[in-house]
């Protein structure tokens, strides 16, 4: 069991609505609908998330309003007004922005939906779970807003790199694989329906904890030990600095760490939060690259 630490209870609060939309996140249907065009590229639009932001971007897509982010926004979006984080929008100024439709990730739906419905607001929420989910969503935007064109560019540019990385790892002996996703004082497993699980999955590792039903279960560290991992990933969900310290006083004081195969052998790696994150976006390549390298020893 993790050592409880003294935070603010702001801290807790935060922590607890993100613990929050995790778990409720595997009971959203992660289907997409499609929807009829309305207005097309005259549409006014918000993204409420870094990612949706990035992918409204690479369709050459206008918005009126943006997410509040410390990551960086496209240069085209910088200066628009700021509508709060993604998982707490402020309601009011999306309100102002008379938008016709508020966009972003449908791992946020189960939470925010009923939030737009008590202001009358339309909503498109994206699977963003997955690199396939991110283009699958690229062509959806494509056929509401008037962007075709360039969403059947953007997969035909997929549809390349994901051939020559099945090509690249095919035939490899597949690593037996951990993903710890941690919070400031807590952490959780991510099965292969997380956005981390499915570039493991992509790669053709094997998650130990295999789940269609939901992105992240809670598991002890017995349980976790029984799975003999050949390789631990640890990544941060918020607050990385907090995480990464949270991960290395665990490892060093819970006496279980020790008896894991994945530590004994020094195969213990903490993600890089800008590319491994809860939703998939464009650096993907670059968070391909360092899995091959950490799983497969590629260089």
């Amino acid at each position: 069991m993790l050592r409880r630490k003294k935070i603010p209870v702001a801290l807790y609060l935060i922590m607890a609505l993100v613990f929050q939309v995790v778990i409720l996140s595997g009971c959203v249907d992660q289907h997409q609908k499609k929807a009829n065009t309305d207005k097309g590229t005259d549409a006014r639009l918000i993204a409420t998330s870094f990612a949706t932001a990035q992918l409204c971007d690479k369709m050459d897509m206008d918005l009126v309003g943006v997410c509040d982010t410390y990551q960086n926004l496209p240069k085209r979006y910088k200066d628009l007004p700021k509508v709060g984080m993604a998982m707490g929008p402020d309601l009011e100024k999306i309100k102002e922005l008379k938008a016709d439709y508020v966009m972003g990730p449908n791992t946020l739906e189960e939470g925010l939906s009923p939030k737009y419905e008590s202001i009358n607001q339309k909503a498109l929420f994206l699977n963003l779970k997955s690199v396939d989910g991110l283009y699958e969503s690229a062509t959806i935007l494509g056929d509401k807003f008037g962007k075709k064109e360039t969403a059947a560019q953007l997969n035909e540019e997929y549809s390349q790199y994901k051939k020559s990385l099945k090509d690249k790892y095919k035939g490899k002996k597949k690593p037996k694989v951990l993903i710890l996703m941690g919070f400031p004082n807590s952490y959780v497993v991510a099965t292969d329906t997380s956005y981390v699980g499915s570039l493991v999955k992509e790669l053709g590792a094997e998650n130990v904890y295999s789940d269609q039903k939901l992105d992240f279960i809670i598991a002890n560290t017995e349980d976790m030990n029984s799975k003999d991992a050949d390789i631990i990933l640890r990544c941060a969900h918020v607050f990385p600095d907090d995480v990464a310290k949270m991960f290395a006083e665990e490892f060093k004081t819970n006496d279980i760490w020790k008896h894991f195969k994945a530590v004994k052998e020094d195969k213990v790696y903490d993600l890089d939060p800008d590319l491994f994150g809860m939703s998939a976006k464009f650096n993907y390549p670059k968070a391909y690259k360092q899995l091959g390298e950490m799983l497969y020893g590629d260089k």
